[in-house]
């Protein structure tokens, strides 16, 4: 119900906070799940004090129960183990202080905590955050690389041991965080952050030793999740051993089975890339090898030949075959030229022989007419009429007398 307040007529601070206890008392007994984050056992004492914190959100409340109530799960309930307490809210008035009055606790089994799980990996998943076409390549040879572990641990010996022997000149930027328990997941997804807001880091390994499931949880929270997959830095993960798979291995870019693994599949090792080079460049020298040896007999093959070898000769063979065919045509046209003077000659002298010239040779004379006509009948000229006569010796003229009876 709204309470009516104004400037001029505010409510005092202790009404304020009755007021809300009366709220909080018509709340009702609730079940709330949550992480177990400190515990008082205090000797003699019938009341155990614990703090439950929610991982996700880093929020804690105070929770306060009778001893019978929690040595009924004492055996199997401790510092960090996640349970879920049937409570009532209560308000201290005096200190403006809300808890947790808890009637019953149960812890959370593995079981559960898998199932639970399983259903936030198949909601991530429908987000698209382990999708393979986000996950980003790590570099070749990164200059930097930012390690988040636990301190003095055996994942981070493994990871620099095995790094430095691999190439001895990779430089890391090392972040020890909680890897267990409730301050491992706020602390670790701050260094995330840290390591990915630099420049300089090339790419980013969050590292852990093997454990239980209740122990790997924190690499399974949600925040840590969505807080790398917003990373622009490639993230290796590489938790426990090869059975575990916590959801950090789905969003993260790389998957390495083991700590040890995550330092050779991150940094190179200067042994192999230098017998890689070595074979590569024995291989790029036989194919230039073999690249010229095919060139030189190529070579070899068209000097061999006789146009290459000897150039004058076809020339040579040429030139006789230029010759001969000139002295074929010279005869060819004598004889044409002899055949032709021949022919020519005879019919010269068939000519000769033909010739009116000839007749006039033996004595004979043409009469020809004024008009060049030739006459060949008598009755063609009439008396006096002057006519050409030609003769061997050349022309004259001559006239016509009667004709005779």
């Amino acid at each position: 119900m709204a309470v009516n307040t104004s400037a001029d007529a505010p409510l005092p601070v202790g009404e304020v906070s009755r007021l809300i206890g009366g709220w909080i008392d018509r709340l009702g007994a609730v079940w709330v799940e949550g992480q177990i984050t400190q515990l008082s056992r205090r000797p003699g004492a019938g009341v155990v004090f614990l703090t439950l914190r929610d991982p996700s959100y880093d929020i804690s409340v105070s929770v306060t129960c009778y001893r019978k109530v929690f040595d009924a799960v004492a055996d199997v309930v401790r510092e960090g183990a996640r349970v879920v307490v049937h409570a009532k809210p209560e308000w201290y008035a005096p200190r403006g202080q809300l808890s947790l009055r808890a009637a019953e606790i149960r812890p959370v089994g593995v079981g559960e905590l898998l199932a639970r799980l399983e259903q936030l990996k198949k909601a991530l998943a429908a987000e698209g955050l382990f999708a393979v076409d986000r996950k980003k390549p790590l570099p070749f040879l990164p200059q930097l690389v930012g390690l988040v572990c636990g301190r003095a641990s055996a994942a981070e010996r493994d990871v620099l041991e095995n790094a430095r022997h691999r190439w001895p000149a990779v430089r890391f930027e090392v972040r020890n965080v909680p890897v267990q328990g409730v301050h491992a997941v706020p602390q670790v997804v701050q260094a995330v952050k840290e390591l990915d807001a630099r420049e300089d880091v090339d790419v980013i390994i969050v590292a852990r030793g093997g454990g239980s499931v209740e122990d790997l949880l924190p690499f399974s929270d949600e925040q840590l999740v969505r807080a790398v997959a917003d990373c622009r830095t490639p993230v290796v993960s590489a938790i426990g051993h090869e059975p575990d798979n916590p959801l950090l291995d789905h969003v993260a870019d790389l998957r390495a089975s083991t700590p040890t693994d995550a330092a050779k599949k991150v940094v190179p090792d200067v042994g192999e890339e230098y017998e890689r080079v070595r074979h590569l460049r024995d291989r790029a020298r036989r194919t230039v090898e073999a690249l010229v040896e095919r060139e030189e007999r190529g070579l070899a093959a068209a000097l061999a030949r006789p146009s290459i070898e000897d150039p004058h000769r076809m020339v040579d063979e040429r030139e006789q075959q230029v010759a001969a065919l000139t002295e074929r045509g010279r005869r060819t046209l004598g004889h044409l030229l002899d055949r032709a003077e021949s022919d020519l000659t005879h019919t010269h002298a068939r000519v000769v022989a033909l010739s009116p010239a000839a007749t006039l040779q033996r004595g004979y004379a043409v009469l020809q007419r004024a008009d060049g006509h030739v006459v060949r009948d008598p009755g063609e000229v009439t008396a006096g009429e002057e006519l050409r006569a030609r003769v061997a010796g050349g022309d004259f003229t001559v006239r016509a007398t009667a004709e005779e009876a």
